[in-house]
């Protein structure tokens, strides 16, 4: 089935569509040079200025390494959750948007509402979707999804995008990526020292622009197949362009593109993304004819389209997955992430995240429901990456509203960082009980390690057994397994570690983990020595007695040898550049020497504090790390810095420092009553000299109001001036309802009017009253634009104050 707009591109040509201006660093042919101590982004690029592209001298490339290897996996059917499901057989890519193609941190952000994937048993690949005509079409994935995905066993691709014509794609574009320099391939070879530079997998190629040839096919099969000879680098060709040239989805696998996966005895890709409209005819010919290419069925990932309804969507599950039967091919999820996109709240994603992964009953083990829309645990089994000591896990999502530290809050504010997250259980929640059933939860008000912990409450009259890991860890002499806990006051926790042994991989043995002394974190280590050559299959936890109202809080589990292990410090700790937000605050850009033995699982980063104690900046596997707001405490002249390793057994290192020094900046709104335009107003009194007049409390009416789509406010600054930040002061700054508070704009600068605009900076997702964007750069002109201007479906955009601040 032709499709003349295809859904796939949805995200993507969103920007190409608004006009959005193109960073510098994406700009075909050029590149520039990032300010010191600004944020870093993932890496995006055209075809040919991804030729310009050197790790040596691009400033965010070290920041865009990924440490975490890829783990390896194991699945064993006998310990499927679900009776359903099958191993071994079709598997899940997922195509995933985590943000704009130019608006993705390197290394997580200060905004705890972030995409925190975690149901990675059931995903073999994750492709970091994006790209568009406006911004860059080769888009490489940041690190802290490659961590995550690595750290689960799951392989990651970045995207090449080539829109269709309507929406951009120029002919051009394709010809410039397969441009030949004698038997290479200029733009593969870049492809290559991306994917192993950056410590990623694979590129996911989507042609879709029209105008071909069969030449030009037969170029990017020969360039597919150059790129994968030069090194480690997978492909997933996405079933748009056939063999012809044409661009024809074939929604299935055919003759017509059969040669992008397998000509004769040559592999052109690893794997194909099959179009969305295929049919249980196709899929079941698209198997015969893999296998008569000598290819498994199940390197054909049939596409289903999430992005606009989710698990709402209409899905031929039996052709794909027949009961009873083998899988017919793979699946290929387009957009997952729509459980965060329509979620109402953190509470409202993860239970739609586990409605579309594991069902309607959030049991992976009880798909049962009046719905088509069975859960994916229902087809395929969980794989586990857990097949080695030491194994440590502390219930992290990669995101939270604090950090903590062995219990204690070292960090009071929002974050998000997935490589940070550790590994989610294998079974999300598996619950058996012969009375009331507890409920597993993820608690983000209290944590032992970073910003959750795993908490269990509801009525206990029977015994429970919470199934949480797949493991294949074998058991040695010095073998302990500990667990850190909390009740609201000390009693008998009525809990038990239970972990099951491969010789009888379903069946529990329990350890007691007895009373607590008060209402604190406090660590349980059980000596595993008398199992010793044994083989953990399963960790789980048993609640026995009875308490009507329990509650118990899991802050850690660890499976590790001998004494908790550290690492060396790591040395040569360097500010590589800093920029003066104000001149109380600055965002600085920090690299280390890694530590020089023990395994490492992340290092940390704090600012030592007067009294004695430490505030958490953030943390990576990397040797290098963005701060994003590092704030001056009273007239300090400096700030102390320290870096520590932590261990993958999560012991700490000693720290190694250095000092920041601070200066006096002057620093004052720019934009105070200077010129002012806008595409649009409301009203007569709602011009755009309302928004820079340093007023909010003149009523409704000081305000620039606009009811057209998109519209913007540009303010002229009288001359080129170096700008540490802009502030947005939205409906609820002027005491209107916080739901017309501006949800997604953009901040767009240049020195000249006869300059393209530069995008300074995107917010999508806003909900704040006021919003400050710390930038370092130079403009004379200013520009923001409104793409969605309130949280509910009312068209009004109302700002009260856009200020450019600066010297």
């Amino acid at each position: 089935m032709r499709r003349h707009v295809p859904l796939l591109l949805t995200t993507a040509l969103t920007a190409a569509v608004l006009g959005i201006a193109p960073t510098s660093h994406a700009t075909e042919g050029t590149a520039v040079t990032a300010a010191a101590g600004t944020q870093p982004f993932a890496s995006y690029w055209y075809p040919s200025s991804i030729l310009n592209w050197d790790p040596a001298t691009d400033p965010d490339a070290r920041f865009n390494r990924s440490r975490v290897p890829l783990r390896p996996r194991v699945s064993d059917p006998a310990l499927k959750a679900n009776t359903n499901a099958r191993a071994g057989e079709g598997k899940i890519a997922s195509l995933v948007s985590f943000g704009p193609t130019s608006n993705n941190p390197s290394q997580g952000s200060a905004d705890p509402n972030y995409y925190a994937f975690g149901y990675w048993q059931y995903v073999d690949k994750l492709v970091f979707w994006g790209g568009s005509a406006g911004e860059g079409l080769i888009l490489a994935p940041n690190p802290t999804v490659i961590d995550a995905a690595h750290r689960n066993g799951v392989k990651v691709y970045g995207t090449v995008f080539f829109p269709p014509t309507a929406y951009g794609g120029q002919l051009q574009w394709v010809r410039d990526f397969t441009q030949k320099s004698g038997t290479t391939y200029p733009v593969a070879d870049k492809l290559a020292q991306a994917a192993q530079y950056y410590g990623f997998d694979g590129w996911f190629i989507n042609q879709e622009t029209d105008g071909g040839d069969a030449a030009l096919a037969t170029e990017l099969r020969n360039e597919m197949r150059y790129a994968r000879s030069l090194g480690p680098v997978e492909f997933m060709w996405y079933d748009a362009m056939t063999e012809s040239g044409s661009v024809s989805w074939q929604n299935a696998l055919t003759s017509a593109n059969d040669a992008f996966l397998q000509e004769s005895a040559k592999r052109t890709s690893d794997s194909m993304f099959v179009n969305f409209g295929w049919s249980s005819s196709g899929l079941n010919s698209s198997r015969t004819l893999a296998r008569s290419l000598g290819r498994s069925e199940y390197e054909l990932y049939s596409g289903i389209d999430t992005e606009a309804n989710g698990y709402n969507t209409s899905v031929s599950w039996g052709a794909l997955f027949p009961a009873g039967q083998p899988h017919t091919t793979s699946l290929g999820l387009y957009r997952p992430e729509w459980t965060w996109k329509s979620a109402t709240d953190r509470a409202d994603f993860y239970a739609k995240d586990s409605r579309y992964w594991v069902g309607a009953n959030a049991d992976p083990a009880n798909t049962t429901t009046s719905s088509s829309w069975k859960g994916l645990a229902n087809y395929v089994a969980e794989s586990s990456p857990i097949t080695a000591k030491p194994f440590v896990t502390s219930f992290g999502t990669g995101q939270g509203d604090f950090y903590n530290s062995g219990g204690v809050r070292v960090g009071s504010t929002g974050w998000n960082n997935l490589s940070l997250q550790d590994v989610p259980p294998t079974y999300h929640w598996s619950v058996s009980s012969t009375g009331s059933r507890l409920t597993p939860s993820i608690d983000f008000t209290d944590a032992y390690e970073g910003g959750s912990s795993l908490r269990l409450t509801g009525t206990l009259d029977a015994t429970n057994t919470v199934r949480l890991y797949q493991t294949q860890l074998p058991v040695a002499a010095d073998t302990k397994l500990s667990v850190t806990l909390k009740t609201p006051t000390a009693r008998a926790t009525n809990l038990r570690a239970a972990v099951a042994f491969t010789d009888a991989p379903t069946s529990f043995t329990t350890l007691d983990l007895g009373s607590t002394t008060g209402s604190g974190w406090e660590t349980r280590t059980l000596d595993l020595s008398a199992y010793a050559g044994k083989t953990i299959a399963q960790i789980g936890l048993q609640t026995v007695g009875s308490m009507p109202s329990f509650d118990l809080k899991i802050g850690q589990l660890r499976v590790y040898d001998g004494l908790v292990d550290t690492a060396a410090a790591p040395t040569a700790l360097t500010v590589l550049g800093s920029t003066d937000v104000s001149a109380t605050r600055k965002s600085l850009r920090l690299a280390w020497t890694a530590s020089a033995a023990g395994s490492v699982h992340h290092y940390e980063v704090y600012r030592r504090n007067a009294d004695g104690t430490r505030t958490f900046l953030g943390a990576t596997p990397n040797d290098a790390y963005f701060v994003q707001q590092l704030d001056r405490v009273g007239t300090e002249a400096a700030t102390t810095l320290d870096v520590e390793a932590v261990s993958t057994e999560l012991g700490r290192s000693t720290a190694t420092s250095t000092a920041v020094g601070w200066s006096t900046v002057t620093e004052s709104n720019l934009a105070l009553n200077r010129p002012a335009t806008a595409s649009s107003q409301c009203n007569t009194n709602e011009g755009a000299a309302k928004a820079v007049n340093g007023s909010v409390s003149g009523g409704n009416s000081d305000k620039w109001c606009a009811l057209t789509a998109s519209p913007s406010l540009e303010v002229d600054l009288g001359s080129v001036r170096p700008l540490t930040r802009f502030t947005v002061k939205h409906a609820a700054a002027g005491g209107e309802s916080a739901s017309w508070n501006t949800r997604d704009f953009t901040v767009q600068v240049r020195n000249a009017t006869t300059d393209p605009w530069t995008t300074a900076t995107t917010v999508t997702g806003n909900t704040a009253a006021v919003t400050n964007h710390p930038v370092g750069l130079t403009a004379r002109y200013v520009r923001l634009v409104v793409t969605k201007p309130t949280q509910t479906t009312d068209p009004a955009t109302r700002i009260y104050e856009f200020e450019a601040w600066g010297s």
